[in-house]
């Protein structure tokens, strides 16, 4: 292991509540530290709220008052100077290239020829911020994810001049600061930033597409998806100016590639000054009397009461939702297994998983009347997302509504769009996921690794793509191209291969 020694200086560059957080770990696990901001006022702020910070961790028991004074006593404010003795400077400062190169490359000559200089950047390449310094080798990304004491993950990033060295240094440091990292390259968005961006681009194109409003989308993404926040929620706490800005930095950095092509939706929430939580209102509303716009009520909720379910039938192989089986047999209902396209017949009603097709698409292709969507778990998921075929009768609806409820399943009702919501929102991901495997930016296993620790998905894409089958999620992308006509839903040469050989990201097992 080639950690740092908890005894060598840490050196931070950036005051901000970044740098502060970054700096508060490296505290925690033993090392001096010298924080540094180019504004006098900052610095002071800076370190006045490290120490309340303690001093509200040391009144709620959760450090010793031993702790509290070691940690303070190895806290400084210094100058560029003062980080001479570092042995790795990691800067926190405003996302300009020149501005981070200028700064660093005054602070390259102070250190000793050994020290390593990392920076926290989320959008800018390491390659080139290392470019513009005379020890190249030594320059390696660390980028934490806010607040950097709470969120575990650190995305250690190797730029093209980066010594390996230095790289493992980093990566075990992290490590003994009890942070998770994961090696990447230096490319845009890096790992988490870059595979995320379908998460909030696939529900901004649902919303402007009258699929549904945007309670309901969240709490499809929820309560099927099993996604801590749904996007809508998760941008107005970012910050939509943050979220509009990276993901113009991703499209931009990847000479305008329309998977990360920005919406006008959220711009306009941006021109508009309605930033999310720290303004009062984004797509929801943020004030002391309404904390959040409360969720509507689904469509579903509207309608008459759907009629008793009488007969089930299961013909074929349901794939990932085969869990659907048994809780219908939970549910008292008997259920016929036949062979066939994996389809289920209730009372006459023709009812599919999702494939990328809209309802009318599918209806024309094989006479399938309501399309349900993707669920993290179908037994433990609180709703399910449905839409029917504009051919089919309105009668078709409450049908598939009875059958859900009955289940014990709320049900929501989309208008119908290609993919629904978890499914269109996962098979994207695990694209995404697919191509940084690919392209060598991260391996399979610190692609999901960093989406679980990082933004907190409830699996990562690429297990995720294995639970549903890979056959099935490059079906689903296909079917997106097919009827939206973009290259925005090109299934990743990978993601194709692997359909083709029936092999999983993690077992290599095939499918049934």
């Amino acid at each position: 292991m080639s950690a740092l020694h908890p005894q060598q200086t840490i050196g931070v560059i950036g005051a901000g509540a970044m740098g502060s957080g970054i700096a508060q770990v490296a505290l925690n696990a033993g090392h001096p530290v010298v924080l540094h901001d180019a504004a006098p006022a900052a610095l002071a702020h800076a370190l006045a709220s490290i120490r309340a910070s303690y001093g509200r961790l040391l009144e709620k028991g959760r450090i010793s008052r031993q702790q509290h004074d070691e940690r303070l006593a190895r806290l400084h404010g210094g100058t560029l100077q003062d980080l001479a003795p570092a042995a790795l400077v990691i800067e926190a400062i405003v996302e300009r290239l020149d501005v981070k190169i200028e700064v660093l490359s005054q602070v390259e000559s102070l250190l000793q020829p050994g020290a390593i200089i990392a920076s926290n950047t989320s959008s800018l390449s390491i390659t080139a911020i290392a470019a513009g310094l005379q020890r190249p080798q030594q320059v390696v990304g660390m980028h934490f994810f806010n607040p950097a004491p709470v969120l575990p993950l650190v995305e250690v990033v190797r730029g093209k001049a980066s010594d390996r060295q230095a790289l493992e240094t980093v990566f075990d440091t992290a490590r003994a600061w009890n942070k998770i990292p994961v090696h990447c390259s230096s490319t845009p968005g890096f790992i988490v930033n870059r595979i995320a961006r379908p998460f909030y681009g696939e529900a901004l194109r649902l919303l402007a597409e009258g699929a549904a409003d945007v309670a309901t989308l969240d709490k499809v993404l929820r309560q099927a998806g099993g996604f801590r926040m749904g996007a809508f929620e998760l941008m107005d706490l970012i910050g939509h100016d943050i979220n509009y800005a990276v993901t113009r930095s991703v499209y931009d950095a990847l000479y305008q590639d329309p998977r990360y092509k920005p919406s006008l939706l959220q711009k306009e929430l941006v021109d508009a000054g309605w930033l999310g939580r720290k303004s009062g209102r984004g797509f929801y509303h943020h004030d002391a009397v309404a904390p959040t716009t409360p969720a509507v009520a689904t469509p579903a909720d509207h309608l008459p009461p759907p009629p008793q379910v009488r007969d089930v039938a299961a013909e074929g192989e349901l794939g990932v939702a085969a869990a659907l089986i048994d809780l219908a047999h939970h549910a008292g209902l008997a259920v016929r297994v036949t062979d066939g396209a994996g389809v289920l017949h209730v009372d006459g009603v023709t009812l599919a998983l999702t494939d990328g097709r809209s309802a009318t698409e599918r209806h024309a292709a094989d006479g399938v009347q309501v399309l349900f969507d993707l669920a993290l778990d179908y037994r433990s998921a609180g709703a399910i997302a449905v839409a029917r075929a504009d051919q089919a009768p309105p009668a078709s609806l409450q049908t598939a509504i009875a059958f859900f409820r009955r289940l014990g399943k709320q049900v929501v009702v989309l208008d119908d769009c290609p993919g629904l919501v978890v499914m269109r929102t996962v098979a994207m991901l695990a694209n995404e996921g697919a191509d940084a495997v690919q392209q060598g930016i991260a391996v399979a296993a610190d692609v999901d690794l960093a989406m679980v620790n990082g933004v907190n998905y409830p699996l990562g894409p690429l297990a995720w793509a294995d639970r549903v089958g890979i056959a099935h999620i490059g079906r689903v992308i296909r079917h997106l191209g097919q009827g939206y006509g973009e290259d925005r839903y090109r299934v990743s040469p990978l993601l194709a291969r692997m359909a083709l050989s029936n092999r999983t990201f993690f077992t290599g097992e095939r499918h049934p």
